[in-house]
């Protein structure tokens, strides 16, 4: 169990860490030069840069928009976020796997207390966004396979790191924990680049994509009324 232990906390998280990173800087260089090549070909080199950013925050840090609209879904779901992204990056024995795997860390940690609490929110946050999606008709029709798998598999994790850190367990229960909180940690990782996890780095340039995704080449109207038979019909 202990070379298990030492293969997925060394060589499988520096590849899953590794290959995450990639896959990440490979979606952010696509979606860059997407916007590029459509800013380019709609001859409109105008973008609301300022309006693109005041949405951008407005997104990132929801506290006048969250209670508009689905106000428990909304809170459950920016509760849920928070914790998914402090407590991997800050609770110390994850900063300290991070300089003794890849040699680098940040000397930002989150105390104790909080970390624990966070991890609670995130499991709690994890089961009723499941339960939301699997009992919410419009949830339900807007929903794939793998949006009720995400909740779960993001669960793991947390579940099994908070075992590990809170609860009394035997030697081999505490390894057997350990070892799945590991695997389960080095997955998501390994999958974030190919799913709509992803989001985690394209979410700060969505609002500029949809500023230049509505900008179409010159003469586009008049292409698409002729296709319909409407050229000549007056506006």
């Amino acid at each position: 169990m202990d070379s298990w232990l030492e293969f997925a906390s060394g060589p499988l998280f520096r590849l899953s860490f590794t290959l995450m990173l990639l896959g990440l800087a490979r979606v952010l260089f696509l979606s860059l030069a997407g916007i590029s090549i459509a800013l380019r070909r709609s001859g409109d080199r105008v973008v609301p840069w300022g309006d693109a950013f005041r949405k951008t925050v407005n997104w990132l840090f929801p506290v006048n928009r969250v209670w508009r609209t689905r106000p428990i879904y909304s809170t459950i779901s920016v509760l849920f976020h928070v914790g998914l992204i402090l407590v991997p990056l800050f609770y110390s024995a994850h900063i300290l796997l991070f300089r003794e795997s890849v040699g680098f860390a940040w000397p930002l940690v989150l105390p104790q207390a909080w970390a624990h609490n966070l991890t609670l929110l995130t499991l709690i946050g994890a089961g009723l966004l499941f339960l939301g999606r699997a009992f919410d008709k419009r949830a339900r029709a807007l929903s794939r396979r793998g949006d009720y798998l995400w909740p779960i598999l993001l669960a793991v994790p947390f579940l099994t790191g908070y075992l590990c850190a809170n609860v009394t367990l035997s030697a081999q229960g505490y390894q057997v924990s350990m070892l799945v909180h590991l695997l389960s940690a080095n997955i998501v990782m390994l999958l974030i680049p190919f799913t709509k996890i992803a989001h985690c780095v394209l979410m700060p340039l969505s609002q500029y994509v949809s500023a230049v995704a509505w900008k179409f080449p010159k003469g586009t109207g008049d292409r698409v009324a002729a296709t319909l038979g409407k050229k000549e019909v007056p506006v």
